[in-house]
């Protein structure tokens, strides 16, 4: 079995929320569909609630405290993303942008992301597309091309077996056959030589 990365982050601000719920399904359904591939991911959530001073104090210094930094190396070491975010005023939640704002410029370069936001209804459905597409297209991530959008009425008691089951199963599944055809990660270290001492020297 390949072994990957899934990193998922719930922008959700309550507990338990929407967001957290719609994030576990994704994940689940995405590892269960990876294994089918022969692919095992080691999931890892990230909560922003639990970073938001941490993401402001990042934004007004430029350091990241060690609970953040972890979550950033998280993210860029990471084969694949799972997002999801509230939907406020129309579009992401200012956590959720903020927390992508204190990323590395290169932190999601070509990495596969399954875009999902919760509402309480289904008139901020065009979210995904108005606002996380562009988002991530400007980050230069590979964006899967099924998005997950779950409204109040999605949670009802047909949800199992409803259209928001067809939408998660469909989108994880893209996201693992993405995670599957490709090789692992690598993380640069930006401090490494990648001149041969010696040969520096030569150079002198």
């Amino acid at each position: 079995m390949k072994q990957r990365k899934l990193v998922v982050i719930s922008a959700g601000l309550s507990q338990p929320s929407s967001t957290r719920l719609l994030a576990d399904q994704l994940s689940a359904t995405t590892a269960k569909a990876a294994a089918q591939l022969g692919v095992t991911l080691d999931v890892q959530v990230i909560e922003l609630r639990d970073l938001a001073h941490e993401i402001t104090d990042n934004m007004l210094t430029g350091f990241a405290k060690p609970a953040l930094k972890q979550a950033q190396e998280a993210v860029t070491a990471a084969d694949a993303l799972i997002t999801v975010t509230p939907v406020f005023s129309a579009g992401y939640s200012g956590l959720y942008k903020s927390f992508f704002d204190v990323l590395d410029k290169d932190a999601l370069v070509d990495k596969p992301v399954l875009l999902a936001a919760t509402a309480g209804t289904a008139r901020h459905s065009l979210v995904l597309e108005h606002a996380l597409r562009p988002l991530f297209a400007y980050l230069r991530a590979t964006i899967i091309p099924t998005s997950v959008f779950a409204a109040s009425d999605d949670w009802g008691a047909n949800s199992v077996e409803g259209p928001l089951r067809g939408r998660i199963e469909r989108a994880a599944a893209e996201l693992a056959r993405e995670v599957e055809r490709r090789e692992p990660a690598v993380v640069t270290d930006p401090f490494a030589l990648t001149t041969d001492f010696a040969e520096m020297l030569k150079n002198l």
